[in-house]
This record gives C-alpha cells, sequence and structure tokens, in this order.
C-alpha cells in the first residue's frame, strides 16, 4: 500500500478544518484525488481523528482499509471497483459472475439509488454517514440527476466527497451544490523524494516524472507498470530510426498517447518553447511544423479506435512508420 503523499496530508488537514456537507475535489489525472477523497471519509468517520486526520488504528480505520465500513457508500465504475476491491451488491457481483454482463465503466444509475437510500438510513455508529463518488464524470446525466436532489437536500449526519478529473463534464446544477477544491500540484523534489519511498529509483524519478507531465500518481503506475525510464528517454530518437520494438511494451493506447507526447515536445521546441516530457537532448533534430501539425491531427484521430485496434501489431507498424516520415521531414 502506498504511503500518504505529503500535499495530498496536507491538503486533507486544510479540507478537515473547513465546514461543508459536499465536497467536489478536481484537477488533472494524477494528482490525488482519489487518495485525498478517501482520507477525508477516513478521518469523517474515524473514532479518534485528530487535526491531521484519522488516527488509522480504530475500528472504523480498519473497517474502511478492508472495505466493510457500514456507514460508507462508494460509488465507482464496477471496472474500477473491482480493480480497487470495493465490493459491489449482491445482485451486481452476482451478473458479473454469471456472465449476464461485463462490470460497466459508468456509474450506474441503481447503484446510485442505492446510494441515496443508504443516506436515508440511520448511521450504524452514530458518528455520521459518508458517500465518495469517484472519478464524478462517470455519472451520465440520469445519474447525476439522481444525485441531484439529495445534494440539494442533505439528510442529517451525511457528508458527500465527489472526486473528478473532469469537472466540465459535471451538470452545473452538481458543481454549484459542492464545495470546490481543485488539486495542489506537489513540487518536483517532494514528488521525486515520494517515488523513491515508494521503492523508485532516484535516478528514475525525475524522468517518470517528466514523461507523466509531473503526476506523482501516473509516475508511480508507469514504473510499476515496468516501463523502463532509460526507454522512455530513447524513445523519440529510436522512433526517427524506425524501431517498432521502442513501442514494443505498449497498448495501442499507450502508443498514441506517447507519440502525442514526442510530438508535443518537438512542436513546443519549434516554437522556440521548453518540452514537457521529454529532456531536451531527448529529441531528434528533425521535424518541421507543418509536418508535426498534420501527424498530431492523424494521431487524434488514430486515438479514437486506440482502444480497439482491428491488428494491434500491424497498428503499431504504421505508427511508427509514419512518426519516422514526420521526424525526418526538414525542421
Amino acid at each position: 500500500m502506498s504511503t500518504t503523499a505529503p500535499w495530498i496530508a496536507a491538503q486533507a488537514q486544510r479540507l478537515l478544518a473547513q465546514r461543508g456537507h459536499a465536497w467536489l475535489l478536481h484537477g488533472p489525472s494524477g494528482l490525488g484525488q482519489y487518495g485525498l477523497a478517501l482520507a477525508l471519509v477516513r478521518a469523517w468517520l474515524c473514532e479518534q481523528p485528530g487535526p491531521e486526520g484519522a488516527c488509522g488504528r480504530c475500528g472504523s480505520c480498519h473497517a474502511i482499509d478492508v472495505r466493510t465500513h457500514a456507514d460508507l457508500c462508494v460509488l465507482m465504475p464496477e471496472t474500477l471497483a473491482l480493480a480497487l476491491e470495493w465490493p459491489l451488491d449482491e445482485k451486481a457481483q452476482k451478473d458479473i459472475d454469471d456472465k449476464k454482463r461485463k462490470p460497466s465503466r459508468e456509474i450506474r444509475v441503481e447503484a446510485m439509488r442505492d446510494a441515496i437510500e443508504f443516506a436515508q438510513r440511520t448511521s450504524a455508529a452514530g458518528r455520521g454517514k459518508a458517500v465518495l463518488v469517484y472519478p464524478a464524470e462517470r455519472m451520465n446525466h440520469v445519474t447525476a440527476n439522481a444525485l441531484l436532489k439529495t445534494l440539494e437536500e442533505p439528510p442529517g449526519h451525511v457528508r458527500f466527497v465527489l472526486a473528478t478529473e473532469a469537472a466540465h463534464q459535471l451538470l452545473p446544477t452538481i458543481r454549484s451544490r459542492c464545495q470546490a477544491h481543485v488539486m495542489d500540484w506537489p513540487q518536483p523534489q517532494a514528488a521525486a523524494d515520494w517515488l523513491a519511498a515508494e521503492g523508485v529509483p532516484a535516478a528514475d524519478a525525475p524522468v517518470l516524472l517528466r514523461a507523466v507531465g509531473g503526476r506523482p500518481e501516473e509516475a508511480l503506475a508507469m514504473a510499476r507498470a515496468g516501463r523502463d525510464a532509460a526507454a522512455w528517454a530513447r524513445l523519440p530518437k529510436a522512433l526517427a530510426k524506425g524501431e517498432v520494438a521502442a513501442l514494443g511494451d505498449c497498448t495501442p493506447a499507450q502508443a498514441v498517447d506517447a507519440l502525442q507526447k514526442v510530438c508535443h515536445d518537438l512542436l513546443a521546441v519549434r516554437v522556440g518553447a521548453a518540452p514537457r516530457f521529454f529532456a531536451p537532448g531527448d529529441l531528434p533534430a528533425g521535424g518541421n511544423v507543418a509536418a508535426l501539425g498534420a501527424w498530431w491531427k492523424e494521431l487524434a484521430r488514430e486515438q479514437r479506435t486506440a482502444e480497439h485496434p482491428f491488428n494491434a501489431g500491424l497498428m503499431l507498424e504504421a505508427l511508427v512508420s509514419r512518426a519516422r516520415t514526420a521526424l525526418h521531414s526538414r525542421p
């Protein structure tokens, strides 16, 4: 289990000192929205909370750790709930086990209705109840509207925390009924130190952080997925040589994402800006603005079907061939 990042702990402490029945945590992906939301509900339900949050030792904290707290309702897409080991309701789990349907990628309206019923019931421990919704942008309009009335007229002693990486996709009426908190960006050194504490080699941390645009949780996920920092740094010049193996450990969607980052940085350099995802020395010399712009548009089109390619191997070969052409255009 990851240790709580210091910038998440500091934000939790600030929010816990404020009053409110509904919080909306928002910002780009990889900044810890889920971790901060969980820290808040742990503190709200803790038997012995302190100024810094939950004690981590009481029965309430343990119940959250093992996903059995009677006064906590977690609303997630079923795919994510299964990945994070949050239990589904019996009917949903049985339907999935019996292969009647696949786990949902959205927050289902049936789950939201169960959450609203949960909010109306009396607290089991007498310390109030909490509802955590993540990622909140996975609510469709029907699900969001089901939540809206409860946010407008919340039952006593129930607090809500919605966490999202795309607040603009939420209904304006949902946003207006929550107190908004914009996630803090950690300082690079603090992020690197945290990654080191999580077992990422010190030399790899800056490269991985740069690869994900400074988002520490995504850098950690990249490291744990076995993505090699040195291979990332070599990627742009390997593409210029047409080396398909440079993307060999990527899914098609990951490959398109990596190519978009190469294209972004080359375009930035060509117009006099600093690269974001690679060190300047990692980038090849070729590529003119017109060719890179055309390549960017093609990658945007590829992104729409990258999750379901007709043939992943052929797609990677075609992507690398197109990258090589763009990178060899005269600057």
